[in-house]
């Protein structure tokens, strides 16, 4: 079974994918930490993040096993991330590799912004996750905090309302909902709650 979750920044889909998959003993990939991973290797090597070619050739030469660095999850990284993941040629560079994953024997869970849409469309589920830009902002504060980076709320908001608009409105496989994906608002869910209710979606399809 191959399981597409879909959503905007610190909608929860990440924390959900991630419970999702080990509860079902399935393998599980954050397809934002290939972008970030990109974003970041630019960075490193002082290279520009607005130039679609050089942008393009280091998506090519991403090196898989650097995924776990935790670099990757600062706030800053997730902005230069949303703008090389608008580059056409980034996207079609890492969708092999997407879908590879997603097709290895016993399926996969993956979270995105496209995976529902572009790189997973004949998905056996699909969930679109998402909360209100505030209850996003709360919950990006806090794990800065946690991670030693203090913030302020209207900035996060800020960034939040930036690469929401970056994300939806890009030319290449924009953030949106796929017509057959289930929405899952969690504004006024914790972890725990959103995670039972989307096992129960998956409980009742696998057993359909």
């Amino acid at each position: 079974m191959i399981i597409a979750i879909d959503g905007p920044a610190a909608s929860g889909k990440g924390t959900l994918a991630r419970r999702l998959a080990r509860h079902l003993g399935r393998p599980h990939l954050d397809t934002g930490l290939l972008y970030r991973a990109v974003a970041r290797d630019l960075l490193d090597r002082r290279e520009p993040l607005s130039d679609p070619d050089i942008a393009t050739r280091a998506a090519g030469s991403l090196d898989l096993a650097g995924l776990d660095d935790p670099r990757l999850r600062s706030r800053d990284m997730g902005e230069a991330a949303s703008i090389v993941s608008a580059f056409a040629g980034v996207r079609e560079t890492l969708l092999g590799f997407q879908r590879r994953f997603a097709g290895q024997e016993g399926g996969a869970v993956l979270d995105g912004r496209d995976i529902g849409t572009v790189v997973c469309p004949e998905a056996d589920l699909k969930f679109y996750v998402t909360a209100t830009p505030e209850e996003r902002a709360r919950r990006r504060q806090r794990e800065l905090a946690q991670s030693g980076e203090p913030s302020d709320f209207a900035d996060v908001l800020a960034d939040i309302q930036r690469r929401d608009a970056r994300d939806q409105g890009r030319p290449n496989a924009p953030l949106k909902m796929a017509s057959d994906a289930i929405l899952l608002d969690t504004t006024e869910l914790d972890a725990e709650a959103a995670f039972r209710e989307a096992l129960g979606i998956v409980e009742s399809r696998m057993r359909a």
